[in-house]
């Protein structure tokens, strides 16, 4: 056996090793929303006796998932368009605009990625009442533009980099020009680092917790799933089977979507980085 397949099998282990060490607290979480509180409360670690199904019907009615569902998928949904859109656009301009201002542009359009955000986050919450964006699901997710535009921004100006001059200057020449020149040549070009961009998105907007915390947990009607799953944790006591059976319910449509999709983040992400 040579040394280059011992390292392989050797960093194969390791991998799994890593793997169960990360897939572990997923697998207290489905464990411990199969069982009753007594089951719970006894032992956290050991299989339900018997699998407690009702958990889950419970939880369905009780936080009225399906509205939540929908709440989250608007959320999301218009946290992404926006994402995608302004980033997109500000990255294609100032990565053909070479000048010294628009570098000044660019790094502090992305300096906002070195802002821990619970050091502005009263700040924000002031401003969105301001602005009477809280409260109300298309304000949080408006919100989230501001929030996830500098990654999607530094992630595309890296990848538009990439991209030869000539197409804009063919394009001009056949007549396109402006917002047409962007949308009809240079965005369909950018469809391995967009779908990337979504992914990462979904994951990290889907299954926020502080920010709507912050700004809609006010009222019943504009929760998300990852806040219905805090309502079973009182002061006093906490219904921790129905908090874990919440939390395996607000997560498991993003891990779909991962599931499905994450070959194109290894994709978008080799491709900006050949093309950067």
């Amino acid at each position: 056996m040579n040394k280059n397949k011992v390292g392989r099998i050797i960093l194969e282990i390791g991998m799994v090793l890593l793997s169960i060490l990360f897939l572990y607290p997923l697998f207290l979480t489905i464990n411990n929303s199969l069982k009753s509180f007594s089951e719970v409360m006894t032992d956290v670690i050991a299989l339900p006796k018997k699998l407690a199904f009702e958990n889950y019907s419970y939880v369905w009615e009780f936080i009225n998932y399906p509205r939540l569902f929908l709440n989250n998928t608007v959320i999301t949904v218009l946290g992404l368009a926006g994402i995608v859109l302004i980033s997109s656009i500000a990255a294609y301009k100032l990565a053909r605009t070479k000048s010294r201002a628009s570098s000044i542009v660019y790094f502090i359009c992305i300096m906002p990625m070195l802002i821990p955000f619970q050091s502005i986050m009263l700040t924000v919450l002031q401003m969105a009442k301001s602005f009477h964006l809280s409260d109300s699901t298309w304000g949080l997710g408006i919100l989230y533009w501001g929030f996830g535009a500098p990654l999607a921004l530094f992630i595309y100006h890296g990848f538009v980099k990439g991209i030869p001059r000539e197409i804009d200057e063919s394009a001009t020449i056949d007549g396109a020009s402006g917002f047409r020149l962007f949308f009809s040549v240079i965005f369909p070009l950018l469809k391995s680092v967009t779908t990337t961009i979504i992914i990462i998105d979904v994951m990290w907007i889907w299954n926020d917790f502080l920010l709507p915390l912050l700004m809609v947990n006010g009222s019943p009607a504009t929760k998300t799933l990852t806040l219905a799953a805090y309502t079973f944790v009182g002061q006093y006591t906490s219904d921790w089977q129905y908090a874990m059976t919440a939390m395996v319910m607000a997560v498991l449509p993003s891990i779909i979507v991962f599931i499905f999709l994450q070959k194109y983040i290894v994709k978008g992400v080799v491709a900006g980085a050949v093309k950067g």
